[in-house]
């Protein structure tokens, strides 16, 4: 073997099998479709994450989000930068308080004159937490915001008592105690708030306070709903019951789910599942593994679901997955995540109804020397989904190069799709990750139901820099997609895929 062939065959063994990019086809079909794409796959998860340790004080909640000494501060304590981002981002609900913290929440600490308000230990996370945002101060958020509230009760310490009379505070008219208190506080009408999350990660035994197995977790779940269904006057309430986020031993979060899922059929109108983003330092396993993981994950719980269905006939409950986030401190690659996970919630918007980014106040990047915020290709990233991809959901035939990083996860394909139809606007939009570390990837997207329209508009986030170097706030003029208009001929255009990058193709379409 000459010297150029064994440099060849030793380049080969540092790639996964079938790492070369190769040519791709996208044909789409407007007719072939999935459901429609819930808006409420555009929401945010908030906890009041507190750290105390030496090399780092920083509450996620106390500061970054509410800040009554910050000149950015409205009349509420809450920062205008963060409330300014997350309408950018037309947001459609947002899910608190926990999260873990939730486990040890007593909400009646949080109402009433905020200089009466008890400072406890929050058991979670080991701070002091002041109770300064409570339901009024959440639910006054989501009205500055435009966005609904999904309050997630306390199962961990929490009583029938604390979830009923909750709920009464929140949705009852005055005449009975806790609205009463409510008016005593400002706010005579009810919130008429909807959505309410049975516990948080209940299934979590080494973290969670209040553990429960599987079979108990149903029963007291049950009976929350039923107290808290009459204790809601005027508003129907819609339950998430708590589905998997404990994935430490083997196959059991799967025995959990069905065990969540045969009880809480009829009555629970979502089920949950959190998934974060797992880091690796293998490229591949990072950006192409992880993904097929998550969606695995999606489609075993939906398969679930549809089993039960086909016995019980009952309302149909879906999928809320109201945690996820990409993997910490991973920059670009971050980015890349983030887009994978939202095209894996429309390629299921059957499914999946509704889903919260772990956190709102990760939405924008910030200056550790400053405290002044700007926005990342994260953000960017977020906005291109949440403000384009809305209508129904489509299933585009992909055919590409794939990687294998193991004999579960062999034909990983090398572009992750996704694509949606605006029937209003007459116009596809398809957003594609190209998962290739080093190759950019020449497509020939196919329209199989009329035209193109003579211009398609591409927006791409990429980025040379794939370490886990973190975005900063010195380079953040240069976070914004690159934009650019491209000619179609008739049923077709080419557009060439830059490695590891994320773009989004908005074009119409004409029978």
């Amino acid at each position: 073997m000459n010297t150029r062939s064994l440099c060849f065959a030793s380049l080969l063994l540092l790639l996964p099998l079938g790492a070369f990019a190769g040519s791709a086809t996208i044909k789409v079909d407007i007719d072939r479709t999935i459901d429609a794409v819930d808006p409420r796959i555009y929401g945010m998860f908030m906890e009041p994450i507190g750290f105390n340790r030496p090399e780092l004080k920083f509450n996620t909640l106390y500061g970054p989000l509410y800040d009554p000494k910050s000149p950015l501060a409205d009349k509420n304590g809450f920062r205008t930068d963060m409330l300014e981002a997350a309408r950018e981002l037309q947001l459609t609900q947002m899910r608190w308080p926990g999260g873990n913290f939730v486990a040890g929440y007593d909400w009646r600490d949080g109402i009433g004159p905020k200089d009466k308000r008890p400072k406890r230990l929050d058991l979670a996370w080991g701070v002091i937490e002041p109770n300064q945002v409570g339901t009024d101060e959440w639910i006054e958020l989501n009205k500055l915001i435009g966005t609904e509230n999904v309050i997630c009760i306390n199962m961990g310490t929490g009583t029938l008592d604390d979830a009923r009379y909750w709920v009464e505070y929140c949705n009852a008219p005055v005449g009975t105690y806790w609205a009463d208190k409510r008016a005593e506080n400002g706010h005579p009408e009810p919130y008429a708030i909807k959505y309410w999350g049975l516990g948080n990660e209940v299934d979590g035994e080494s973290w969670i306070m209040g553990y429960k197995n599987a079979e108990d977790y149903v029963k007291f779940a049950r009976e929350a709903a039923k107290v808290m269904s009459h204790s809601s006057l005027g508003t129907k309430l819609e339950f998430i019951a708590n589905g998997p986020a404990n994935y430490k031993d083997n196959l059991n979060w799967v025995e959990w789910t069905w065990t969540v899922v045969k009880g809480l059929y009829g009555i629970a109108d979502y089920v949950s599942l959190h998934r974060y983003w797992d880091p690796s330092d293998d490229y591949y396993v990072l950006m192409g593994q992880r993904g097929i993981d998550l969606e695995e994950r999606i489609e075993i719980v939906a398969g679930q679901i549809k089993a039960v269905h086909t016995i019980e006939k009952k309302k149909p409950m879906y999928i809320a997955v109201d945690e996820w986030a990409p993997p910490f401190r991973k920059g670009h690659l971050a980015t890349l995540a983030l887009a994978q996970y939202f095209n894996a919630f429309i390629r299921h918007a059957d499914t999946v109804k509704m889903a919260n980014y772990t956190l709102l106040t990760s939405i924008l990047g910030r200056d550790p020397k400053t405290d002044a915020t700007y926005k990342s290709p994260l953000f960017y990233t977020f906005k291109l989904f949440s403000t384009r991809a809305r209508g129904t959901a489509l299933s585009p035939t992909v055919t590409c190069d794939t990687f294998r990083t193991s004999d579960h996860y062999a034909k990983i394909p090398f572009l992750d799709v996704s694509a949606v139809y605006d029937e209003k606007a007459k116009q596809v939009v398809i957003n594609v990750v190209n998962r290739h570390k080093d190759e950019p990837i020449a497509t020939d997207i196919r329209s199989i139901t009329g035209n193109f329209a003579p211009t398609a508009s591409v927006s791409l986030v990429a980025s040379a820099d794939i370490s886990d170097a973190p975005y900063t706030y010195e380079a953040r003029d240069s976070y914004a997609p690159k934009v650019e208009q491209i000619a179609t001929q008739g049923v077709s255009l080419r557009y060439s895929f830059p490695a590891h990058s994320f773009t989004q193709i908005v074009v119409g379409v004409t029978r």
